[in-house]
């Protein structure tokens, strides 16, 4: 895969651990932060899953993260340092914010996502481990209480979760 997703997925997954950070110390901030990386990683790797996906999305850029601070109330002002303390909220891309929101908090929604990365161009050669994403243990969950909680993520896991479901079920037969 030459596309290189890897700005998107840091700045997304910044954005959520910021939004929601751990609770506790550096190891469960470590740890909340690895889940949210995962997550953003397939969710990233679902949205843009083929090469000419992520080339355009480094020429039209992902949109930032404004909608989604406004909806969480995190709105970010630039504070003292700057604008280009913030510049990073640029490469956050809100849909991959949301589908991460979602596989975050249903973790048969994560499984069923991790099983379509084969079918894509981004796992093939690769073996990719999102344990903490699928499998989180109890460390993982008391780390990642507010990442992984329900009610906090819906504003931001709405706003884009049927077309999650619409990715991976995309043969779907829709019923009148």
């Amino acid at each position: 895969m030459q596309a290189d997703l890897s700005p998107v997925i840091a700045a997304t997954a910044q954005w959520l651990t910021r939004a929601f950070p751990a609770s506790g110390g550096a190891l469960a901030s470590a740890l909340c932060e690895v889940q949210a990386r995962q997550a953003v990683t397939v969710a990233a790797w679902l949205r843009y899953p083929t090469e000419m996906d992520g080339a355009l999305l480094g020429m039209a850029g992902p949109g930032g993260s404004a909608r989604l601070d406004r909806v969480t109330g995190a709105d970010a002002a630039p504070g003292d340092d700057g604008d280009d303390a913030h510049a990073w909220r640029t490469w956050v891309d809100e849909v991959v914010a949301s589908w991460s929101a979602c596989l975050l908090t249903d973790p048969e929604l994560a499984g069923r996502a991790v099983a379509a990365l084969a079918e894509g161009s981004h796992s093939t050669g690769t073996p990719a481990e999102f344990r903490r994403l699928v499998a989180p243990d109890d460390g993982d969950l008391r780390a990642a209480a507010l990442l992984r909680h329900p009610d906090l993520l819906a504003p931001v896991a709405g706003l884009h979760h049927s077309q999650l479901l619409d990715r991976l079920h995309p043969g779907r037969t829709l019923i009148a």
